[in-house]
Order: C-alpha cells, then structure tokens, then sequence
C-alpha cells in the first residue's frame, strides 16, 4: 500500500478508472457518451470516446481485473521511470489501443469497446522491458515475463483472425506494442536494460 501511495500517477489512474466505472455502471446514458463506438466516431466526430473507453468497465469483474493488474505493475514502473513518464506510457498505450481497434473496425459502425486493458497491457509489456525473467503469475503459474508477452502477443494474433469473442484483442496486442514503444521513447535505457538482460541469458 505504501508503494501504491508513493505512485502518485498509477493512483490517479486506479482512483479516476473505479469512479468512472462505478458512475457509469449506474448511468447507462454516461456509459453510451463514452464508449468506443466506431460509428459515432467516424460519422459525428465524437472523438472523446477514444479516451473516455478506456475509462469504463463491462462490469465490476472486468473492474477488477484490470485494476488489480495495474496495481501490481504499475508502482513497479513508475518507480523506475518517474510519474510523468508513466503518465505518457499508460495515456498512449489506450489512446493507441482505441485507435488501432477503430482503424480495424472502421467499415463496422456498431462496432464498440471499452476497458483499460489495452493500457494495462502498455504497462504490463513495459515492465517486460526492465525484468523479462522476473516470473508473472498466470492462473497460479508462475511464468517468465518474456515468454508471458510472446504468449499474449500470439493469443491476442489469433483472437483477431478468429473474431468471435467479445474480447478485444486489437486493443490489447496495440496497447502491448505501444507501451513498449513509448517506454523505449521516454527512458531509452530501458532498450539497453533489455538487451542485456537477454544477452546474459543467453550467454
């Protein structure tokens, strides 16, 4: 808890993503304005959705996961790459996981979305960058961080051939890229961290 309290910016997050959730579980008009809606976007502009989306939940469990996710990996990277860094990944990896999920869906106008967890995976892939062995629990079992994301990035490729879930594997696989990217971009040691890492496994 003291961790999380020292992180001002994954507080933000957590605080602004339960309320809004919360809010809109009881206003089904607010939850409407926000969502990721292609066709409201592309015919009337409605551009805030590509933010707000990623604000808002399916339900409590949906909540829940997400934010317990981002609980235990965002304090990690804000520690390493400061506030205002990780401010930039989390904020870039949803609006580039909107953006990409609206691209792939854009001759489908009743196409729609939300959830943070195309910038939970930004955060999750970019802790990846600094500990790629450090072990991540999956369902109870324990795997390597490097081998988790090669496994998500294959998951998330096969979701989007399929097509026939109501999970959004373009958002999550461009949030996982992206947050990788904008790391890379704001604390360009992370690369080297990196590579070393890999290079001293395979050594």
């Amino acid at each position: 808890m003291e961790d999380l309290l020292a992180s001002r910016a994954t507080l933000i997050f957590l605080v602004a993503n339960v309320a809004i959730s919360f809010f809109a579980f009881s206003n089904e008009a607010f939850l409407r304005w926000g969502i990721l809606h292609s066709g409201s976007i592309i015919r009337n502009r409605e551009y805030h959705r590509i933010l707000t989306s990623g604000f808002l939940h399916a339900d409590p469990m949906h909540l829940l996961f997400n934010m317990i996710t981002l609980y235990f990996f965002g304090p990690v990277i804000e520690s390493v790459i400061g506030s205002q860094s990780f401010f930039i990944v989390y904020l870039a990896a949803l609006i580039g996981g909107s953006l990409f999920a609206l691209f792939r869906h854009r001759n489908d106008y009743n196409y729609s979305a939300l959830g943070a967890s195309g910038a939970v995976s930004g955060i999750v892939f970019s802790f990846c960058l600094f500990a790629p062995f450090a072990l991540i629990f999956v369902f109870f079992i324990p795997v390597p961080a490097i081998l988790y994301a090669v496994l998500f990035m294959l998951y998330s490729l096969y979701g989007m051939g399929r097509n026939n879930d109501n999970i959004g594997h373009d958002a999550h696989l461009a949030g996982a890229v992206i947050g990788v990217v904008a790391t890379i971009l704001v604390e360009p040691r992370s690369l080297a961290i990196f590579i070393g890492q890999i290079t001293s496994f395979l050594s």
